[in-house]
């Protein structure tokens, strides 16, 4: 099995090349072309309470894509629903990492997917909710967001500051907590910043370049009204 990232940028494409038996669960809608190869069907991931729960707990879809070479060799070409990059992240098992909760665009069936709830200052102010969705196992995964996507390593105490609705994915054992982007509450919120997240290493974080409630605030101020 090979992930490929083809047109990256702005429009990035994710091809997958599947050997006959192979298969990938994607986000439901991701599919551009198969191969008459391939089959596509629905699953729950975790099974009806696994679908339910992340349908109604982080705004997933209830189902997932499953695409498998079922009459030899094939490929898949996905992307997602907005604008933006996709990146490819490769799991050795050793570590877990978080998703905001459109995140997730396609992995390998040894992909584990779950929800984690977060505790209440982060479910309220980190921008993500109260539930993320939760990746583990050995495999590759692709993640997606709008805007392009940049990698932050952080070592062992190393802190780093991000504006909370620009977190895309980040290493479960990268700690961060909510607070002002200023000293003061008035200097926070007319800076245009607000609240941020300021993680510790060791861990990697991805961030997105552009976040969507701002670009949504953008557009709306051209649009007529009575």
């Amino acid at each position: 099995m090979n992930f490929n990232i083809i047109y990256p940028g702005a429009f990035s494409t994710l091809e997958v090349t599947l050997d006959e038996g192979e298969s990938i669960k994607a986000e439901s809608g991701a599919m551009i072309t198969m191969s008459d190869t391939v089959d596509v069907d629905s699953k729950m991931e975790k099974g009806l309470l696994g679908g339910l729960t992340r349908k109604f707990l982080t705004g997933e879809t209830l189902f997932f894509q499953s695409l498998k070479a079922a009459r030899g060799a094939g490929n898949v070409l996905m992307a997602s629903a907005y604008p933006g990059e996709i990146k490819i992240l490769d799991l050795d098992g050793s570590e877990e990492y978080m998703l905001q909760k459109d995140g997730f665009l396609a992995a390998e069936e040894s992909i584990d997917i779950a929800t984690k709830a977060q505790n209440l200052t982060k479910g309220l102010f980190s921008g993500e909710g109260f539930f993320v969705m939760r990746v583990s196992g050995e495999g590759k995964i692709a993640i997606s967001t709008y805007g392009g996507i940049h990698k932050i390593s952080l070592a062992p105490g190393e802190t780093r500051i991000i504006d909370n609705s620009h977190m895309v994915a980040w290493s479960a054992n990268a700690n961060y907590k909510i607070e002002k982007a200023s000293k003061g509450w008035v200097s926070s919120f007319t800076s245009g910043e607000g609240l941020v997240c300021r993680f510790q290493g060791p861990g990697d974080v991805y961030i997105q370049t552009r976040n969507s409630p701002g670009f949504g605030s953008w557009v709306r101020q051209f649009i007529p009204t009575r």
